[in-house]
C-alpha cells in the first residue's frame, strides 16, 4: 500500500519538476547546434541512446519548429515517468518495448509514421546493455515506412551520472551543451544488421 502511495505521488510531483528542471539547466546553459543540411519534410524517426534523454526534446525542436512526433516508451515505472515529462514538451508517447514481445508498439509506430507523425525511440531500450544493442525494431519501422532515421545527441562539458544500466546523464547548469543531429540516414537497401550497424556508428560519433 505505502510503495503504491509513493508510485502515485512521483507520478503527480515528478513529471512538472523534472520538466521545470530541464528548462531551467537548458536555459543556463551555452548551447550550439550541429544540425543536418536536409531534414525531410516527410516523418522521421529519431534515435538517441537511452541515457541521453534529458535535453532531447530541445534538439527535436530545432529539427521540427512544430512538434507532431511521439515516443516509444516502455511500460516499466520509469518510463512513465518519461512519458509524463515529455508531454510538457508537446510529444506524445506510444507505450511498449520493441525488444520484449513488440508486435503490437511496433504495428502501431508504423501506422504513427504513415499518419504523418514522427517516432521518436531509443535502441539500447528499455535496459540495454548501455550503447551496444541496437533493437531491430527501429530498423523494421524504417524499411516499412522509408521513413529516414536521424540519429540525436547531446555533449555536456560537465555532468551529473546517475549509477544506473544507462548511466543516464543530466548536464549541468552553466555549461556548454554541443547538440549534434546527423543527416538523414536511408535504410531502405541495407539488410538489418547492416542498417543497426549504421545507426550505432552515427550515435557513437559523439560519445563520451
Amino acid at each position: 500500500m505505502r510503495k503504491r502511495l509513493l508510485r502515485s505521488l512521483s507520478l503527480i510531483l515528478l513529471p512538472p519538476l523534472g520538466a521545470l528542471l530541464i528548462r531551467l539547466f537548458y536555459y543556463s546553459s551555452r548551447r550550439r547546434f550541429h544540425l543536418p543540411t536536409n531534414i525531410p519534410d516527410e516523418p522521421i524517426i529519431v534515435a538517441c541512446w537511452h541515457g541521453d534523454l534529458f535535453y532531447l526534446p530541445y534538439l527535436y525542436l530545432k529539427l521540427r519548429h512544430k512538434p507532431n512526433a511521439k515516443v516509444v516508451i516502455s511500460e516499466h515505472f520509469d518510463g512513465m515517468i518519461i512519458a509524463k515529462i515529455t508531454a510538457f514538451f508537446n510529444i506524445g508517447t506510444l507505450h511498449g518495448s520493441t525488444t520484449r514481445g513488440g508486435a503490437k508498439v511496433l504495428i502501431n509506430a508504423i501506422r504513427t509514421l504513415k499518419s504523418g507523425t514522427d517516432i521518436g525511440i531509443t535502441p539500447d531500450g528499455p535496459k540495454g546493455p548501455r550503447h551496444e544493442i541496437v533493437a531491430e525494431g527501429i530498423v523494421i519501422m524504417a524499411q516499412k515506412t522509408n521513413a529516414k532515421v536521424i540519429t540525436l545527441s547531446c555533449v555536456p562539458k560537465n555532468y551529473w551520472q546517475f549509477n544506473s544500466w544507462d548511466r543516464f546523464t543530466i548536464a549541468k547548469p552553466f555549461t556548454q551543451l554541443d547538440f549534434y543531429a546527423s543527416e538523414p540516414l536511408d535504410l531502405t537497401l541495407m539488410n538489418v544488421e547492416e542498417a543497426k550497424k549504421t545507426i550505432k556508428m552515427n550515435l557513437m560519433k559523439h560519445d563520451y
